[in-house]
């Protein structure tokens, strides 16, 4: 063996030695190669606040109340106020049915107002039926009747529904009933055979004020209120 040969196996023993001292040895404890595309996507979902979980949606509670999350001495704000019997009566009715929204059942009281009172004035015995309770079709039909008899026609026209608020609110065993106050203006006139006018004045507008009381089982499915009380107010 010559004199270089031996000066090139020193030098490749060196290298070897100065490279094992600085790459290391494979122990099996290595953290993972870094992924910089992996982490570029997680800080994107964290700077939207966005964390995608195939198969589930977690609900977390937000750190601070929200301006849609009213306290629950507001929870009946604007149709009655904290403490008074109107609004333990809707807290009693929201304990026995989760669905019942006041509001959504104004909006409905006022369209039922409207199809009553025309479905009274034009002898509608089947649309009445199906809105009111037995005992108050039963008035309305011995009033009907005897316009029949009579041989006289009503005609009633709705000028405005002006206001339909909340004044009644409870529940008895598993009945929920609310009363409404209703102020409209209307044309109302009733004419015999002949046509001549018995009642009311085609051209004069009447402000009306009447106050119904609703009813609905909350133990059943159907979610209809009917009507099971009829009065007036001046």
């Amino acid at each position: 063996m010559d004199i270089y040969t031996i000066i090139f196996l020193a030098l490749a023993v060196f290298i070897f030695l100065r490279l094992r001292s600085v790459l290391g040895q494979r122990t099996g404890n290595e953290r993972p190669p870094f992924d910089r595309a992996a982490r570029n996507a997680v800080q994107g979902a964290q700077d939207n606040n966005v964390v995608s979980m195939p198969g589930k949606v977690i609900d977390q509670a937000p750190l601070a109340p929200t301006a849609d999350v009213a306290p629950p001495t507001d929870r009946w704000k604007g149709l009655a106020e904290p403490g008074t019997p109107l609004a333990q009566g809707l807290d009693a009715i929201s304990a026995q049915d989760s669905s019942f929204d006041p509001r959504h059942f104004l909006s409905g009281a006022r369209s039922a107002y409207e199809m009553i009172v025309l479905a009274f004035a034009n002898g509608d015995r089947r649309a009445l039926r199906d809105l009111l309770s037995s005992e108050v079709y039963e008035s309305f039909e011995a009033v009907i009747k005897d316009r029949e008899k009579q041989e006289q026609k009503t005609e009633t026209r709705f000028v405005s529904i002006d206001k339909a608020e909340l004044v009644g609110a409870e529940t008895r065993d598993r009945s929920a009933q609310l009363t409404v106050r209703f102020v409209s203006q209307m044309i109302s006139v009733t004419r015999d055979k002949a046509g001549t006018i018995v009642d009311g004045n085609p051209d004069k507008v009447a402000d009306i004020t009447d106050v119904w009381t609703f009813a609905r089982d909350t133990s059943s499915r159907d979610p209809n209120w009917k009507l099971v009380g009829t009065g007036s107010a001046h």
